[in-house]
């Protein structure tokens, strides 16, 4: 399952598609769609948890315990930085700061195997080199002089980048404690019930439409977390990461379709670079 990636990084075009769709066109307030999402995501897992529960020993350790807390905040500082400026700004604009989080992946991944465990997060070149050039790639076929307006929401697009990244190879740490949907259904929960009781959403200012393409978000987030996940404990985060660079990739090409932002030739020149560079990854 070394391609499952590939599927993760369609699920990370689409649900920032939708996710654009719901915030830009029906004026939804963000506090009450951040809520809304988590538990779309809860309800998706819900069916699922109590055939794959798994949550060992060692999770209820303090300091397993803090580690987790630390992600649960790192999430919510993420999302709501990047639910704020993608209700703001077009999407191709923000994809220059957007397309920063699978280098500060990288980034964290090669400082933490020096600081934490090298068996965790790996040091192979053959991996890095060539996530390092896609990563490279992808950031220059974003930056236009139109585009690096450093306005309020394009920082905040950084700043949500930085922590999901960190977020994530945090994670990294107690990941081996639990099944990947009990780690990701224990923390979208946790996440939920404090943004309830912090922004007391009103759910019924949600039509069935709009309660329709949010629980739709919730299923795709769903599903590509665990394949994050899932790839984090097999084939190593760097690799994952490499792989899932795709997803801005097809990000362009869904919103060149469906919200008819443009797409040009020099993020098809960084879509071969990535390419190249995983099957190199893969091949080596």
């Amino acid at each position: 399952m070394i391609y499952l990636p590939l599927l993760g990084a369609l699920a990370l075009g689409a649900g920032n598609i939708l996710e654009k769709i719901v915030l830009k066109r029906k004026k939804i307030n963000i506090r009450l769609f951040h809520t809304a999402t988590f538990l779309a995501i809860v309800l998706t897992m819900l069916p699922f948890v109590f055939f794959f529960w798994r949550i060992n020993t060692q999770a209820f350790e303090i300091s397993n315990i803090l580690i987790f807390l630390l992600v649960i905040i790192f999430s919510l500082i993420a999302n709501m930085f990047v639910f704020y400026s993608m209700k703001w700004e077009k999407i191709t604009k923000l994809e220059p700061a957007k397309i920063l989080e699978p280098l500060f992946i990288i980034l964290f991944a090669i400082i933490f195997s020096f600081l934490v465990s090298p068996e965790l997060y790996e040091r192979n070149l053959k991996v890095i080199i060539p996530s390092l050039i896609a990563g490279a790639a992808l950031i220059f076929s974003h930056m236009e002089k139109h585009h690096l307006h450093f306005n309020k929401y394009f920082i905040a697009a950084i700043f949500g980048s930085f922590f999901f990244a960190l977020e994530l190879v945090t994670s990294r740490l107690i990941l081996d404690f639990y099944s990947p949907i009990t780690f990701y259904f224990v923390r979208c929960s946790s996440i939920f019930l404090i943004s309830f009781i912090a922004f007391r959403p009103n759910f019924k200012k949600l039509s069935s439409k709009v309660r329709f393409q949010i629980l739709a978000t919730g299923i795709i987030w769903v599903i590509y977390r665990l394949i994050v996940y899932y790839g984090y404990l097999n084939i190593g985060i760097i690799f994952t990461t490499l792989m899932i660079m795709l997803g801005p990739i097809f990000i362009y090409a869904f919103a060149y379709i469906f919200l008819k932002e443009k797409l040009r030739w020099r993020n098809i020149a960084a879509a071969i670079i990535i390419v190249g560079s995983v099957l190199y990854a893969t091949l080596a």
